[in-house]
């Protein structure tokens, strides 16, 4: 029995780790890409070691570093402003819909999971926020439009609330007068860590990688572009000079490193959430772990 325990392990070690090369060497990848001169990476194709270490790719996107800066700034500003909007209103709705009591509580935990099965479309979508709720070339734009509220999240919500926050306790709060929002903030928020962190880094990862709020809603207003507004504006106009560069253009076109710039682009957007992640680790395990059990 010991050597077939000891042999199970061995194997489990074997799969662990191939699986951590799979998420690891893609990064490694993107990474030397980036700093590979792109003459290298067209006659050789991608390789895990540099041949050709060329910084030219980071320089041209540091050419703007005033705007690299200003657009980081302002991604933090709207994942910040944006999660806290979007985990207030998941706790206010999921905690809601977890009392049982609740007049009308199968209705609208209905309406809101029918809000992920069909939806409106983008158009009357993109109608209600610009033309009604008037929120082109504003920081609204970026924060309200698809992301601020999350059915799922509030399902997630209200599913842990019910299975992971003691009734007796809350009825307990209850005779001591403790109001319903005493209860939520002093009760069930501190008991529902793990899944407030969870989410919140779901919400944080939507709002770093969107830039389909800027594209749509920042007509004019370009001062507001996001890093991934920014980013993928520059990409566009590498392209632009490598296929329409006229004939005066054409050695400063030919020294641009398209195929660089694009991996770059996806590490200069990666590396702070890889940042970020660790702090966030412990409690996302914890509450996928539990809601996996309980949800």
């Amino acid at each position: 029995m010991a050597g077939k325990g000891k042999g199970f392990q061995i194997f489990s070690n074997i799969i662990m780790i191939l699986l951590s090369a799979s998420a690891v060497l893609p990064f490694v990848l993107l990474v030397v890409s980036s700093i590979t001169s792109e003459a290298t990476i067209t006659k050789y194709g991608y390789s895990f070691l540099p041949r050709d270490i060329d910084f030219t790719a980071y320089q041209y996107l540091f050419m703007s570093g005033g705007k690299i800066l200003r657009s980081y700034g302002m991604t933090i500003i709207v994942a910040g402003i944006g999660t806290t909007l979007n985990i207030c209103m998941t706790m206010a709705i999921g905690y809601l819909l977890s009392k049982r009591d609740l007049p009308g509580r199968n209705l609208i935990s209905f309406f809101i999971f029918f809000t992920m099965l069909f939806s409106g479309g983008m158009i009357p979508g993109y109608i209600v926020w610009s033309q009604v709720m008037h929120v082109s070339d504003t920081i609204f734009g970026l924060i309200c439009p698809n992301l601020m509220m999350s059915a799922f999240n509030v399902i997630l919500m209200r599913t842990y609330f019910t299975t992971n926050v003691p009734v007796e306790l809350c009825e307990a709060a209850e005779m001591d007068s403790c109001s319903q929002i005493g209860i939520l903030i002093h009760i069930s928020i501190p008991l529902s860590k793990p899944m407030i962190s969870t989410l919140s880094l779901f919400a944080m990862l939507a709002y770093w990688n969107d830039w389909i709020n800027g594209l749509y809603y920042l007509v004019r207003n370009k001062d507001l572009y996001t890093i991934q507004n920014v980013l993928n504006t520059m990409q566009n106009n590498v392209q632009f000079l490598k296929d329409y560069a006229s004939s005066g253009m054409g050695d400063f076109a030919s020294s641009i490193p398209s195929l660089g710039v694009r991996m770059a682009i996806a590490v200069i957007s990666i590396v702070p959430i890889m940042v970020a992640y660790p702090f966030f680790q412990k409690s996302f395990v914890r509450g996928i772990v539990i809601g996996g059990v309980k949800g």
